[in-house]
């Protein structure tokens, strides 16, 4: 599978993962109701599903590399759905996240 696939499956798991808990987040704190709670696990669940098509069959491997999308995609997230505007250090630790993300998905390994 391609890095081009893989990283595009991260872009889609990412807006399951982050969209879903938003979702819950809106259902909850902001008082939206049941129907956003209901859309927040249903797009969970389909981030998990999405999580089963990367080339790599290492569970561990495949959600640690997810959690550097997380972090960045959160504060991308954040900015365009609710204003929040992250400072130089955000930007800095995400960037370092998908670093991190690129590094355990994307260098090669020996026999593996």
């Amino acid at each position: 599978m391609s890095i081009l696939r893989s990283a595009a499956l991260f872009v889609v798991a990412a807006i399951f993962e982050i969209g879903g808990a938003w979702l819950i987040w809106q259902g909850v704190r902001e008082h939206r109701g049941w129907l956003w709670m209901t859309g927040g696990v249903l797009a969970l669940g389909a981030y998990g599903f999405v999580a089963t098509f990367q080339p790599d069959a290492h569970f561990g491997r495949i959600l640690a590399a997810y959690g550097g999308i997380f972090v960045a995609g959160s504060l991308l997230w954040g900015a365009i759905a609710d204003g929040y505007r992250p400072d130089r250090w955000d930007v800095t630790g995400a960037l370092i996240c998908l670093a991190g993300m690129a590094v355990i998905m994307w260098v090669p390994r020996n026999g593996g």
